[in-house]
């Protein structure tokens, strides 16, 4: 199966040599940190293939080994937010591999766009309480996948529930109620008119004391400007790269003033 978001295209081409990692020219420098103090250089890292894909006309399910549990995650071709994309294994990959430096054990975590329900996998693995959130229409497959993975485990029990961006924040998730202290999304961002409400989404839940941890695959210019919109709102930093998936890896907090 081609995935309709990686084919080629004129303005992705252009985007790629605008904004390779050598020769970026946008306004944000995406090779530097921006205003968190730490100054420290991105990692380079390569996504581990972990895993062996099998295919069908509907459906396929991908096995996968994070945290030493395999994982069998299945995908639906209806829909975009139902396929496991590059930035969520980066996002898993590196969850595995810094548990010192983002220890997610009995944190409260959310993660945004989950998807077929990965890297919300890996973080009950690793020991949080998860909040798994995607569109309606994508529930169906992230609730199955989250309890065939995590069921008969001794874990913190995930949940799974509507969020559409933009939309009925303080009505679903009040903050009165709601606090976490890790917000998760890999690969929201692409060619799609809910940029703004993502946005908004990231600006209310990324209150003081929580971490939004973002990976994405960098297509187009669009995901640039998405990017200089977050580091005006947040203090940012690039914690890795991976050159080969084209993938950043980055890190927002709220701004203490």
């Amino acid at each position: 199966i081609r995935r309709a978001m990686d084919c080629p295209t004129a303005e992705g081409e252009a985007c790629e040599e605008s904004h390779g990692s050598e020769n970026c020219t946008c306004s944000f420098n995406c090779a530097s940190s921006t205003a968190e103090s730490n100054s420290d250089s991105p990692v380079i890292l390569k996504i581990l293939e972990n895993w062996v894909p099998t295919v069908s006309h509907y459906f396929d399910k991908e096995h996968y080994t994070y945290a030493g549990r395999q994982i069998v995650i299945q995908e639906s071709i209806e829909h975009f937010g139902a396929v496991v994309w590059p930035g969520a294994l980066a996002l898993s990959q590196y969850l595995e591999s810094n548990q010192e430096r983002f220890n997610l054990k009995d944190k409260k975590v959310l993660e945004i766009g989950a998807g077929t329900g990965l890297v919300s996998i890996v973080a009950c693995i690793l020991g949080a309480h998860v909040t798994a959130t995607d569109l309606p229409e994508v529930l169906e497959n992230l609730s199955f996948n989250i309890s065939k993975n995590t069921q008969n485990m001794n874990i913190h029990k995930p949940e799974v529930r509507k969020l559409v961006w933009g939309e009925g924040l303080n009505e679903d998730f009040p903050l009165s109620t709601y606090h976490y202290d890790f917000i998760l999304a890999s690969d929201v961002v692409y060619h799609h008119t809910a940029l703004d409400a993502l946005l908004e989404t990231m600006a209310y839940f990324c209150q003081p004391g929580t971490v939004l941890l973002w990976a994405n695959k960098f297509r187009f210019s669009t995901d640039y400007e998405f990017l200089e919109k977050l580091s005006d709102i947040f203090d940012t930093s690039i914690l890795a790269e991976f050159p080969e998936s084209n993938v950043k890896l980055l890190k927002a907090t709220a701004r203490e003033n």
